[in-house]
């Protein structure tokens, strides 16, 4: 039975990429970046959990039936908060460690993934992977003047996977209700979760605007040797 697992929140449209497919199914390298990151994730978790757009479940379980029974396909909700409550539904008891990752990280290095799955084993209840920020960051105000400068030696970019005791990330979700997070570990802060941050890797960013679909274009073809 698995003992570890990974939750993948695939229904956005991804409206900052620009028009076409939802984002997890945008091409990367002829293949949808979302398959590019569920492969990585396999090679680290027992099974892995896609929560995908709601008319595009079929289609995207049968692109993933190429990796077995390790892969499951659920219909994800209207926020990707909602899409990982409902695959976290759909894991079975014996997951006691669960990772959740953005379908738009397809370039995230294997190491990543496993120094998570091992800082939980090692004892964090939760733990995030994220880097140092090195611009200056400023808070404004509604008229976009500057309040006050931010220490950034104390600002992490925090990226995915997140992992968590399974029985934290289930109490922090059943507390939720309709109150939204802009990542998971936040929820579990909410819960008195105590989170740590390990250290990130620049190939896990996130494609979010079409520039960053070109860097991970260049990335791979530089990984296969297709660039001079």
């Amino acid at each position: 039975m698995p003992t570890t697992a990974a939750l993948v929140p695939a229904a956005g449209r991804g409206e900052r990429l620009g028009p076409g497919e939802p984002k997890a199914l945008r091409l990367l390298a002829g293949e949808p970046l979302l398959f590019h990151a569920v492969r990585s994730l396999l090679a680290a978790v027992d099974l892995v959990v896609v929560a995908a757009p709601a008319a595009e479940v079929a289609a995207v379980a049968d692109g993933l039936a190429q990796y077995g029974p390790r892969v499951a396909v659920v219909a994800g909700g209207a926020s990707r908060q909602e899409s990982v409550a409902l695959a976290l539904r759909a894991l079975p008891p014996s997951v006691e460690i669960v990772l959740v990752h953005d379908a738009a990280r397809p370039l995230t290095p294997l190491a990543l993934i496993d120094a998570v799955v091992a800082a939980v084993r090692a004892g964090s209840p939760a733990v995030v992977p994220g880097l140092p920020v090195a611009d200056t960051i400023k808070a404004v105000d509604a008229g976009e003047q500057v309040v006050r400068t931010l220490d950034r030696s104390e600002l992490r970019a925090i990226q995915t996977p997140q992992g968590f005791e399974r029985s934290l990330l289930d109490r922090a979700y059943a507390a939720a209700g309709d109150e939204q997070a802009t990542d998971d570990a936040g929820l579990v802060e909410r819960v008195g979760g105590v989170v740590l941050v390990i250290p990130g890797a620049e190939e896990a960013f996130k494609v979010t605007r079409p520039f960053d679909l070109t860097v991970a274009e260049s990335l791979v073809a530089a990984r296969t040797g297709r660039l001079a």
